[in-house]
């Protein structure tokens, strides 16, 4: 809900889908042959892979939202105090996998090296999901999820041709536009939208909450190039739960808010979203960027909302409207053009 020196080195390919041994002008020219090599195969094989982690990971985000919905309703908990519980079991799981994959040492070196980046990875993560929140109440769900997502990806691209000094390309425009057209289209497409007793306020957090998840993404995946996911995603978590405990556990305690469920599901649920729909979903998401540009990886995670859309329509029975049928397969097919362009073959 992100290159020089500062570490920013994958926002340089946003959404130029194929991997680096794919990208530039062939060496023969306009009359290049263009084959496929062994090599070539076996890149195209990695970028695939990596898209289908960071898709995977959009999967497991789309669970998010009923989740919490559960917890909401059984509990008294406010949603900053579930993500402050959510964060606390995320870095309990991710501390046992890095000591039963004896990944401290790799921490170590993370913190030493690039100790800052991992800290701005941290509070992004964490200014994304704290602002997402406040849109939420201020502006309700449907407006804050096309605001929020469909930002990032154009904040991306934007960022990209800017720094690059050349206009996107029709094909990554065409993607972008593609995949936000569907986004607009799911939230439209679902339940009545509710009041909005703070437009602008929500804008404006939404807005906040698509910048830093894009950042945090472009960020994330520079990091990802010299270190592998499960140690990047245990140092980020842990920035992460330093920031959402006090703001979330420590907040409700001021303001004389529960702080516990009473219920053993609610507390199952609340783990579940730790270890699931953090942990796990962050690992899958790090080891995707280490093949696929952040840009990329930003709209392939707006399976999100088509799998949260699946869910209230499979299991809670709500119905899926025309309109929001059409959006998600306008985002399945904008994902699907980005798998199309990681498997051309390179130019010899």
């Amino acid at each position: 809900m992100s290159r020089g020196s500062d570490g920013v080195l994958a926002a340089r390919d946003v959404l130029d889908e194929r991997p680096p041994a794919l990208r530039g002008p062939s060496p023969g020219g306009h009359n290049a042959r263009v084959t496929s090599t062994p090599t070539d195969r076996s890149t195209r094989k990695g970028a695939w892979a990596g898209l289908l982690l960071v898709c995977s990971a959009g999967v497991v985000w789309g669970t998010i939202g009923p989740a919490v919905d559960v917890v909401h309703r059984s509990t008294s908990l406010s949603v900053l105090t579930i993500g402050a519980y959510r964060s606390i079991a995320a870095l309990a799981a991710l501390a046992l996998a890095a000591t039963v994959a004896r990944r401290w040492p790799a921490c170590r070196a993370l913190l030493r090296e690039h100790g800052r980046r991992v800290a701005l990875v941290g509070v992004l993560t964490a200014a994304f999901q704290l602002l997402f929140f406040v849109a939420v109440v201020a502006n309700g769900v449907s407006i804050t999820t096309v605001v929020a997502l469909g930002f990032a990806p154009v904040l991306l691209l934007l960022v990209t041709s800017a720094r690059e000094r050349r206009p996107p390309s029709l094909a990554q425009g065409l993607t972008v536009g593609t995949a936000v057209l569907g986004l607009l289209l799911v939230s439209t497409g679902g339940p009545a939208a509710v009041h909005a007793p703070h437009p602008t306020l929500g804008v404006l957090a939404a807005l906040g909450s698509g910048a830093a998840y894009a950042l945090s993404a472009d960020v994330g995946g520079s990091l990802t190039q010299q270190h592998d996911a499960l140690a990047v995603t245990t140092c980020t978590v842990a920035v992460v739960a330093a920031v959402l405990v006090p703001g979330g556990i420590g907040l409700a305690l001021l303001r004389g808010e529960p702080t516990g469920a009473s219920g053993v599901g609610a507390w199952m649920v609340i783990v579940y979203l730790g270890v699931v729909t953090m942990a796990f979903a962050y690992v899958l998401l790090y080891a995707g960027l280490r093949s696929t540009p952040s840009g990329t990886a930003v709209v392939a995670t707006l399976l999100e909302p088509v799998t949260a859309i699946l869910i209230a329509v499979l299991f809670l029975g709500e119905t899926l409207t025309l309109t929001g049928t059409l959006g998600c397969l306008l985002i399945v097919g904008a994902i699907g053009s980005l798998g199309r362009r990681m498997g051309q073959p390179q130019a010899q």
